[in-house]
C-alpha cells in the first residue's frame, strides 16, 4: 500500500524549470486546495499565486520559472511552525500534480515579493516557492548549489532521534521494532534551510517530543527560520502516521526532561 513516504522520497528542490507557464486548470485546483489548508495550530496561512513576469519577480538561484507562490502569516505564537506545516502541505500537493517547487528564503528581492503579496504590517512572509514543470536538465548554478548544501545528504537516524532521553540514540533496529521506521524516515528526508535538519525527536512510549536544535544565524527579529523547518518535519511525521491509518494528536505541554543546551521544546505527538 502506498503511503506518504513514497511521495516524500520523490521530492527534491527544483530550481531549473521548463520556461512554460503551468496549465491554468492545475493552478486553479492548487488554489482551491490552498484555500482549504489547515494545520494543528489552527493558524491561517495566506497563499498568493503570482505571475513572475507581470510582477517582475525573480531569484538569482532559479531559471525558467514563470510562477511563484508566496505564503504569509500573521505574527503570533507558533506562527512559524504553522507556516512550515501548511506551506509544505501545499508544495507536496503540487508534487502530486507533477510540479517542481523549492523553499526560497534569502535569495530573492524581498521587497518586490512583499509588495506583490500586499504584505500587511502584522504579517510575515519568510519564504516563497517557484512553481512549474522541472526542466529536463538542471542548470549549472543549480548543480553547484546542490553540491554546496549537500542536497542529497542527510544526517543519520542516531543523530536526529532518541529514546526516553537524549543520551540514548534511536537506531533503525528500534524504529523497525516499534513500527516507526517510515514515520521517522519521512522526517529525516524532509527539506530544511541549507539542509541543517534542526529537528530532534525524543520517543517516549507512544509520544514523539519535537525539539529545535538551534543554530546561529537563522533567527530574525520577526521569526525563526528553523521553527519553520520544524513545522515541515511535523507535517511529514503526522502525514505519514495518518497514511498508515493512525491518529496522531498534537499538544504543546512540555515534558519534564533533561534537555541539552541550544535545544528548545516545540510540540508532542501522541500516536
Amino acid at each position: 500500500m502506498s503511503t506518504f513516504i513514497d511521495l516524500a522520497r520523490k521530492r527534491r528542490s527544483v530550481r531549473t524549470f521548463d520556461g512554460q507557464m503551468p496549465d491554468p486548470r492545475f493552478i486553479d485546483e492548487l488554489k482551491d486546495y490552498a484555500s482549504e489548508i489547515t494545520n494543528p495550530y489552527g493558524i491561517k496561512v495566506r497563499f498568493e499565486f503570482l505571475d513572475a513576469e507581470a510582477n517582475k519577480l525573480s531569484s538569482p538561484v532559479l531559471a525558467g520559472e514563470k510562477l511563484y507562490i508566496t505564503a504569509s502569516v500573521k505574527k503570533q505564537e507558533n506562527a512559524e511552525e504553522a507556516y512550515g506545516y501548511s506551506f509544505e502541505m501545499l508544495q507536496m500537493k503540487a508534487l502530486e500534480f507533477g510540479f517542481g517547487t523549492a523553499w526560497i528564503g534569502g535569495t530573492m528581492p524581498r521587497e518586490k515579493f512583499e509588495a506583490a503579496t500586499k504584505l500587511s504590517e502584522d504579517e510575515i512572509m519568510p519564504c516563497v516557492t517557484p512553481l512549474g514543470r522541472p526542466a529536463q536538465k538542471m542548470s549549472i548554478k543549480e548543480t553547484l548549489m546542490r553540491k554546496g548544501v549537500k542536497a542529497e545528504s542527510r544526517m543519520k537516524m542516531e543523530e536526529l532521534f532518541f529514546v526516553r532521553d537524549f543520551a540514548m540514540p534511536l537506531d533503525r533496529t528500534y524504529a523497525l521494532g516499534h513500527g516507526l521506521m517510515d514515520d521517522l524516515e519521512a522526517v529525516r528526508i524532509a527539506p530544511s534551510a541549507v539542509n541543517k535538519q534542526p529537528w530532534r525527536i525524543l520517543i517516549e512510549d507512544n509520544k514523539a517530543h519535537f525539539y529545535e536544535k538551534k543554530d546561529k544565524g537563522f533567527a530574525t527579529p520577526d521569526y525563526d527560520i528553523q521553527k519553520i523547518d520544524l513545522g515541515i518535519a511535523m507535517y511529514h511525521f503526522e502525514t505519514q502516521l495518518i497514511s498508515e491509518g493512525r491518529k496522531p494528536v498534537l499538544s504543546t505541554r512540555e515534558p519534564n526532561l533533561i534537555v541539552p543546551d541550544q535545544m528548545e521544546y516545540i510540540a508532542t505527538y501522541t500516536f
